[in-house]
């Protein structure tokens, strides 16, 4: 697809449209971009390649846009393999080109590439260093863990364009034509959810800067309301609910606790105008579930007893919701078990390792299958979640 961005700085980057599951977990229905540009001036440089998966493509899309020029430099964001893994191709290539990174960038390269000679090939920068290629500079900023250890931005003084790495990222292929926030909130919390305190850091660095145009290594050119999409991105990093609302996250084994969650939706709707969303974690996008979760100010999980412990699908959404540092949200529990209940002390007991999680004190026990006797207990819940 043709992309637009200025005279001097070309999109060289590809669309995959037939991959599965993006990092072997994430579906991805509208596929995803591998995003990669060319700065063109008295010195060229490359910023970043593109999967395995587009390497004829991209190749194609560089050696347009060189129009038979040889590039000076190749800017590396970040190592990892869909935005990586032609670096050694390319050095090879163009053997007088230099490679840019970081001191992280170069003590990682060779577990990547063991037989690219580094030697006289490097160029290492730190927070702040600035590379002229003539009408255009690059100034660079260090943004460790979002995602990986080595990942870094930079900053176009002229155009005043960040190329922004992983960072305002978002599945999807570039012609795809749909709402921005939804698949950028799923890439966000599925991939840098955890390091919160890391994006904004970068956001505070970027506060600095007068940017017009942000890059990103996924999804499209950002160049209009940037207030919006940096907005959304603090609100994310903070951990703060988005949408002040109730997300009901559900299992069910034979359809009982359905039937629980299906009737507290139903009762939270006739007490609230607030918006009430509900999943089955067994059938639905898991990435998509993790998503919600953070979007909403309050969550239920209603899950039976399993061996024991919690049914499987719910260990696993709460076990992604530790890992990627789930808070500051307030929650409710209903388990189901016929004889002995194990699933609400097990929930409980993740909510117990979070941080800022306040749990409902009415925790609701459905005995094999909803019954009239179990619905004050229900709408005490929804009243305390509402409260």
């Amino acid at each position: 697809m043709k992309v637009q961005i200025s005279d001097a700085v070309k999109y060289i980057g590809v669309d995959d449209k037939t991959i599965d599951l993006f990092e072997s977990q994430y579906i991805v229905p509208n596929g995803i971009s591998y995003n990669s540009y060319v700065i063109m001036d008295e010195k060229i440089a490359v910023m970043d390649t593109v999967d395995k998966r587009k390497t004829d493509e991209w190749f194609a899309n560089l050696e347009e846009a060189l129009d038979g020029r040889t590039p000076d430099y190749l800017i590396i964001h970040h190592l990892e393999p869909d935005h990586a893994s032609n670096i050694k191709a390319l050095a090879d290539k163009y053997p007088s080109m230099k490679l840019v990174g970081n001191a992280k960038t170069f003590s990682m390269m060779p577990q990547y590439f063991e037989t690219l000679d580094l030697t006289d090939r490097t160029l290492t920068v730190k927070e702040g260093d600035e590379l002229e290629l003539g009408s255009h500079t690059l100034k660079f900023f260090m943004a460790p863990m979002v995602h990986w250890p080595e990942v870094m931005v930079s900053y176009e003084n002229t155009e005043k364009i960040l190329f922004s790495a992983d960072g305002f990222g978002k599945f999807g292929a570039l012609d795809t034509d749909e709402d921005w926030a939804c698949e950028a909130r799923r890439y966000y919390f599925n991939i840098c959810g955890k390091y919160g305190a890391q994006v904004q850091a970068l956001l505070k660095k970027a506060a600095a800067l007068d940017i017009k145009t942000i890059c990103p290594l996924h999804g499209p050119i950002l160049s209009e309301n940037l207030e919006y999409y940096i907005n959304l991105y603090n609100t994310w990093s903070k951990y703060e609910p988005e949408t002040d609302g109730v997300f009901i996250a559900y299992c069910s084994i034979h359809g009982n606790t359905k039937v629980a969650a299906k009737k507290l939706f139903d009762i939270l709707q006739s007490k609230t105008d607030k918006k009430i969303s509900i999943a089955d974690l067994a059938r639905e996008d898991m990435a998509e579930c993790i998503e919600d979760a953070f979007r909403y100010s309050k969550m239920i999980v209603a899950a039976p007893s399993y061996d024991a412990d919690v049914f499987p699908v719910m260990n696993d959404f709460l076990h992604h919701l530790k890992m990627k540092g789930y808070k500051n949200r307030k929650v409710g529990i209903i388990e189901n078990g016929s004889w002995a209940p194990t699933a609400a002390r097990v929930m409980n007991g993740y909510f117990e390792s979070m941080k800022d999680i306040t749990v409902a004190p009415t925790k609701v026990t459905i005995r094999a299958s909803l019954k009239d006797s179990d619905t004050a207990a229900l709408e005490q819940l929804a009243d305390e979640i509402l409260a």
